[in-house]
């Protein structure tokens, strides 16, 4: 091919042809003409000047074109004529040439696609014009970027990359693969936010930014998305250091912040530990995971001894061995608490060069590292604390003083808890010594009991108690002093104390409450009590209630029917004005009586009332479950005669059972109580006709010698020979008492029970007394002869009258 002249325009003027040749020499402009079937090429005469070649250098062959083209624009020159071929658009690039004589120019290149007669493509025809001098600084800032430390790509305003330099070649991929690809459909920049990313930046005319993990070097990088106006740059930085610094400077204030959380939780648990126990389980909880230890073990020196509280993490084998062993002479704990300065051992062979007086209780331990902390309170070792790891660990200073801090608040904490854990057994030993040790064994009832503190194991004011009475009346009672602590506890034992007293006089339930209520009132206004008496004679099977403020006692009849009788409701004692009335209830033999306090059946979760209901529900449960149980069962759950066969230890066993039953149902072991609770049940048993005998005795001096023949006959029956000649002489004397000194009507009773009981009443109030006699006096003697042949006497006020009583013990005693 040749270089053709396209020869003078005809349509210059000739007054014009001076300057316009001088425009022409000033911006040199070639065209071209481009057979895109044959290859060939056709320039003009200055073709060649711009391109800075001599003109038989050129050939007519595009390679040869190709060939003057900068090397690191070819790929964007080679893409734009490939999309300008494919698309029919218009090809337009600038790039640099490289001269025969070394030097580098600009060139401007635009074309067009001229069709062929079948329409496909046949030319591409076009002018090159010299752009040095305007692209010299582009020039220069284009060797900047293609040496720059980041990846810079530049990409048009549909998206396709024009330009990449060195750096973002090494990522991405060499140009020739990627100039004129779409920035997104490049597998190493492959991330849904990207093309979001760069629609946003282009959009808002504002530069945007996101973080990619190129999966070439495995690193992250900073994509830095600006809008130009002819579509956008992006810039690659490297940050993969940056993130790592920020990830641990993160991670580190996780790891504070975790620190401070955990600590603030220490705190606030050790500042609610009761015990030394719970003091363990809030600095195992919340201290080993922060070190990811494994082990603790929590000491505290009593006298000259180091005694272990508590330990988690550790086998069986190793903590039996350590409480018989004791810790050796020499140990590092031992150490640790002789000078207040803790051990940190990161081995087990550090552990052995060290301290080989330890043997081989390490070893047993399976533990690999340990930290020994003296638990110091004021400068005073109160106790030690060994923080151990199942792996050697070396603590830096900073876990070594975060250590050290915890353990004094765990020393603070310890002394606190051994404080209470004393003052608490204090407590509980004062409680146990104002409740009965033992319930009586008694003729008419066979009782069990449990009394429950809050759980806060403050001192309560729940009390019970059964008290025996003459003619083998019980007495069974339980009350409640509202509060807790010292002062409502001494309360409790004094009201104890007063009802065993004023129940030893015979007093009715009423008149014993109006002196409980007397007494209550003169502590204070501040101190109030609920109580329950209940006063079952088994002679009648009559059971007389008094309540004050109490909640009703629930009856079990033997059918397993439960009733809750409506007793009479008074006010509390100490704001109650007297009298008191009362509730008389027949009983069958063989009922159970439930009596309990309002801590018993009320909680946080459920009223009194609904408290109430469960309790029935429970004993219904309880007691269809006992006859359930087979034959076993069925004795123990049923009523037993009077005489004979009754077994009484299998009973007790029975209502011991079904107030573990109860305590389970209503009062759960994982359910926290802030009031405390007790409950009596007691079944009951009458006096069989069988083992009694009542004779009305005419108000006449021969009364006394038909309380005789009475008393010889009655005991020959019973086969109670033995007692005849005292029970007579007893007789004889309470009767002749009441002919001369009382008035009538006269009655003797004899009851067979664990004893014998002689009874004679009257209708008189006047209360018979021992009196010293005078050897020269013909009387009083005869009160001091009932007293010497008695085992106990005394004398109760009735309804119509009074009853003298007295009690011998039995040859054989029957229960």
């Amino acid at each position: 091919m040749a270089i053709q002249d396209p020869g003078p325009s005809s349509a210059t003027q000739p007054t014009d042809a001076p300057l316009l040749q001088q425009a022409l020499d000033a911006v040199r402009v070639g065209a071209w003409d481009w057979d895109i079937r044959t290859g060939d090429l056709i320039w003009d005469r200055e073709m060649p000047l711009v391109l800075g070649i001599a003109p038989e250098v050129f050939d007519g062959r595009i390679e040869t074109w190709r060939g003057l083209i900068h090397p690191d624009d070819l790929p964007v020159v080679l893409a734009q004529a490939e999309y300008a071929l494919r698309e029919g658009a218009e090809y337009n690039v600038k790039h640099r040439v490289r001269r025969p004589d070394g030097t580098v120019g600009w060139v401007a290149v635009r074309g067009r696609i001229v069709a062929g007669e079948d329409g496909a493509p046949a030319h591409m025809v076009g002018r090159l014009w010299e752009t040095t001098e305007s692209l010299a600084a582009l020039d220069s800032v284009g060797r900047a970027l293609r040496h720059m430390s980041d990846g810079f790509l530049a990409v048009d305003a549909d998206w396709r990359i024009l330009y990449l330099n060195a750096r973002a070649e090494g990522l991405l991929g060499p140009s020739w693969e990627l100039v004129g690809r779409t920035l997104w459909d490049i597998p190493a920049l492959s991330s849904p936010g990207l093309e979001s990313g760069c629609r946003r930046a282009v959009s808002d005319r504002t530069p945007k930014g996101l973080d990619l993990l190129l999966p070439t070097d495995g690193r992250w990088y900073h994509l830095r998305l600006i809008p130009v106006p002819d579509g956008l740059t992006v810039y690659l930085t490297d940050i993969t250091e940056k993130r790592q610094v920020e990830e641990e400077h993160a991670a580190m204030e996780h790891a504070a912040a975790e620190r401070a959380a955990r600590i603030g939780e220490l705190t606030a648990a050790l500042a609610e530990a009761l015990t030394a126990e719970d003091v363990v389980a809030a600095a195992a909880e919340r201290v080993l995971p922060l070190f990811g230890a494994t082990g603790l073990i929590v000491q505290a020196r009593e006298g000259g001894r180091v005694q272990p509280v508590g330990a988690v993490g550790y086998p069986r084998e190793f903590l039996d061995q350590l409480a018989e062993g004791g810790i050796p002479a020499g140990s590092p704990i031992e150490l640790a608490l002789h000078d207040g300065v803790p051990r940190f051992i990161a081995s087990m062979e550090e552990m052995e060069a060290d301290y080989p007086e330890m043997g081989g209780l390490p070893g047993l331990s399976g533990k690999q590292a340990w930290a020994f902390l003296p638990l110091l309170v004021s400068g005073r070792a109160v106790g030690g604390c060994v923080v151990s790891f199942d792996r050697p660990r070396r603590l830096s200073g900073e876990e070594r003083t975060l250590l050290v801090a915890l353990s004094g608040l765990i020393a603070q904490a310890l002394e606190r808890a051994r404080m209470y854990d004393a003052e608490h057994g204090r407590a509980q030993e004062l409680q146990r010594g104002l409740l009965p040790r033992t319930l009586p064994s008694l003729p008419a009832v066979t009782a069990a009991a449990r009394y429950l503190p809050a759980s806060e194991g403050t001192l309560g004011g729940d009390w019970y108690d059964i008290i025996a009475l003459s003619a083998d009346r019980v007495a069974l009672v339980i009350g409640d002093v509202m509060g807790h602590g010292l002062p409502e506890a001494a309360t409790m034992g004094r009201l104890r104390t007063a009802v065993h007293t004023l129940a030893g006089l015979e007093l009715p339930p009423d008149e014993l409450f109006s002196h409980l209520n007397d007494m209550v009132s003169d502590l204070g206004d501040d101190f109030y009590a609920t109580c329950l008496y209940a006063l079952y004679d088994p002679a009648s099977g009559l059971c007389t209630f008094a309540a004050a403020g109490h909640p009703p006692p629930a009856v079990v009849h033997p059918d397993g029917t439960v009733h809750f009788p409506d007793v009479a409701a008074n006010p509390p004692l100490g704001a109650a004005t007297p009298p008191f009335e009362t509730t008389e209830l027949k009983l069958p033999e063989g009922s159970l009586l439930v009596l309990y306090t309002d801590g018993f059946v009320e909680s946080a979760r459920r009223d009194i009332d609904s408290g109430i209901e469960q309790l029935a529900k429970a004993l219904t449960a309880a007691l269809d479950s006992a006859r359930r149980a087979g034959p076993a069962g069925d004795r123990e759950a049923s009523p037993r005669p009077r005489r004979g066969a009754p077994n009484r230890h299998a009973e007790a066993g029975h209502l011991d059972r079904l107030c573990e039953s109860l305590v389970s149902t209503l009062l759960p072991a994982q359910e926290e109580t802030n009031d405390d609770a007790a409950v009596l049940v007691a079944r009951i048993h009458t006096l069989t006709d069988e083992n009694m005998a009542s004779w009305p005795l005419p108000e006449d001096p021969v009364a006394a010698g038909l309380a005789r023949d009475h008393i010889r006959h009655q005991l020959a029956e019973w086969q109670l020979d033995d007692l005849v000649m005292t029970t007579e002489l007893i007789a004889s004397e309470l009767v002749g008492n009441v002919v001369r000194h009382a008035k009538g009507p006269v009655r003797l009773r004899l009851l067979r029970s664990r004893t014998l009981i002689c009874e004679v009443s009257d209708g008189s109030l006047t209360t018979p007394r021992i009196r010293r006699a005078l050897d020269t006096d013909e009387g009083g003697r005869g009160l001091q002869l009932v007293a010497a042949l008695s085992q106990r006497w005394g004398t109760r006020y009735t309804s119509d009258g009074k009853c003298i009583w007295t009690e011998q013990p039995l040859p054989e005693p029957l229960w």
